[in-house]
C-alpha cells in the first residue's frame, strides 16, 4: 500500500513594519498570512487596513496570495492603502 501525501500549497505571506514608532508602544497584528509590527498607531493601522482590503481583492479575484505574480499584488496593495 502506497500513501498519498497531500501536496500543501506553498508558503506566502505578508509582513508590514512600522518605523515611526515615538511613543512607546509595541504593536503586533498577525494573522494567518500576515504580520504587521510597531508603527505609530496611524501608520499601524493604515497597514492593517491595507492588508484587510487587499486579502478582501484576493478573495474576489477567486485567488490566494501564493497565486498572484508580485506585480498584480502590488497593484491590489496600492489600490487598498486608505488615502
Amino acid at each position: 500500500m502506497s500513501k498519498k501525501k497531500k501536496r500543501r500549497a506553498p508558503a506566502a505571506g505578508l509582513i508590514g513594519l512600522g518605523l515611526d514608532n515615538a511613543d512607546g508602544h509595541k504593536r503586533i497584528t498577525t494573522g494567518e498570512q500576515f504580520a504587521i509590527v510597531g508603527g505609530s498607531e496611524e501608520t499601524h493601522g493604515r497597514m492593517t487596513e491595507t492588508v484587510i482590503k487587499t486579502f478582501e481583492e484576493l478573495k474576489t479575484r477567486g485567488k490566494q496570495l501564493h497565486q498572484v505574480e508580485p506585480v498584480e499584488l502590488a497593484e491590489i496593495v496600492h489600490r487598498s492603502t486608505p488615502r
